[in-house]
């Protein structure tokens, strides 16, 4: 292709007086100013060595040439950046294959910000369980495009219930799975606020163990026992229903992977309608 414009600072031969890239008007020529004291090298290094860092985290690199977003991220919206990353890989990981859709909702003062970093966090969350290379900041959007995954944003100041709230809905063969998180307390925990419609107050965890069954008496010391019996640790767990003998969802965070037989025959004993394990730290 062509070039269409082109700034230079660097040539091999300085100081430089004449130049035929002078005569161009598509072309800005600046001196070489960048680390030209020791101070300003030191400054150069560290501020190339914390980017690297970052990058080889997983984590966002504002200042990458190929992200899609720019530099200038307000804490406003860094600090919302691992949530939004673990409720794009919950949404998909409910939903299950076939992905067509991936929408991410942003409700509250977080609104009022460009968002477009959080739904790259999102998508980078969505796509680390499923596929097999690394999934970065940069590729998460091409990955999305390569599936024919749709990919909106939608942003609203008006949060009824909590100051902010990010919610992932994940359309998969006419049904849509949503999730919900927030931030809470001067440390900015993340909480699982919402999954399929199902009001919950959960602090996240590494494993997550989901059923769906109806609302019945003994279900609890079932689900207890068997898990038990199995040395799987419950760190925390909740019931939500929407009626009185009426569908119920129980979300529990254990301490350990569960094993697909285990979870099977869970799910078998309470005769529940879907059975899904989320783990969150691989």
């Amino acid at each position: 292709g062509r070039v269409a414009g082109a700034a230079v600072d660097v040539f091999e031969i300085e100081p430089v007086t004449s130049h035929p890239l002078f005569e161009l008007d598509n072309v800005i020529v600046t001196p070489h100013l960048g680390a030209s004291t020791a101070e300003a090298q030191d400054k150069a290094g560290l501020a190339i060595a914390e980017q690297v860092l970052l990058a080889l985290r997983g984590e966002f690199v504002p200042n990458a040439v190929n992200v899609e977003v720019g530099a200038d991220i307000p804490e406003a919206i860094r600090s919302y950046l691992q949530l939004a990353e673990r409720l794009g890989r919950m949404a998909v990981a409910l939903a299950g294959t076939g992905i067509e859709r991936l929408r991410f909702e942003y409700h509250g003062g977080i609104a009022d910000h460009d968002t477009r970093a959080l739904t790259l966090s999102g998508l980078k969350g969505a796509f680390s369980a499923v596929v097999h290379e690394p999934v970065t900041f940069v590729n998460a959007p091409l990955l999305a495009k390569e599936r024919g995954i749709a990919v909106e944003e939608a942003r609203s100041s008006e949060s009824l219930d909590f100051v902010n709230l990010i919610e992932v809905h994940a359309e998969c063969k006419g049904e849509t799975v949503s999730v919900a998180g927030v931030l809470v307390g001067k440390r900015d925990n993340p909480k699982l606020v919402r999954v399929y419609g199902y009001e919950l107050d959960m602090a996240f965890s590494p494993y997550f163990a989901l059923l769906r069954y109806e609302d019945r008496p003994g279900i609890v010391g079932i689900v207890g026992s068997l898990m038990g019996e199995a040395r799987i640790n419950i760190a925390n767990m909740q019931v939500a229903r929407q009626s009185e003998g009426g569908e119920a969802l129980m979300c529990l965070a254990v301490d350990s992977p569960v094993p697909e037989d285990v979870l099977s025959n869970i799910a078998d004993r309470v005769q529940a309608r879907d059975a899904r394990v989320i783990e969150l730290n691989t």
